[in-house]
């Protein structure tokens, strides 16, 4: 599949460790798409050592300076 048929949209932070701050977990931030139920744009993120990746809006993600990253 190409990316234009998964509808994922570029992001400064893809592959980064970033915050959720609607939950305060902090994980790498892996695709910013829409989910199949959800036609909104999402942020996905799997937890840093991994673990059950989760959804939340992209305004929720905040990026995490160095001296507090994971």
């Amino acid at each position: 599949m190409t990316t234009e048929t998964l509808q994922h949209r570029a992001h400064e932070w893809l592959g980064r460790v970033v915050e959720d701050t609607a939950t305060g977990r902090t994980g790498t931030l892996r695709a910013i798409a829409p989910d199949t139920d959800d036609p909104r744009l999402l942020a996905w993120l799997a937890p840093v050592g991994g673990g059950r990746e989760w959804t939340t809006v992209p305004a929720a993600l905040a990026e995490l300076s160095p001296d507090t990253a994971c």
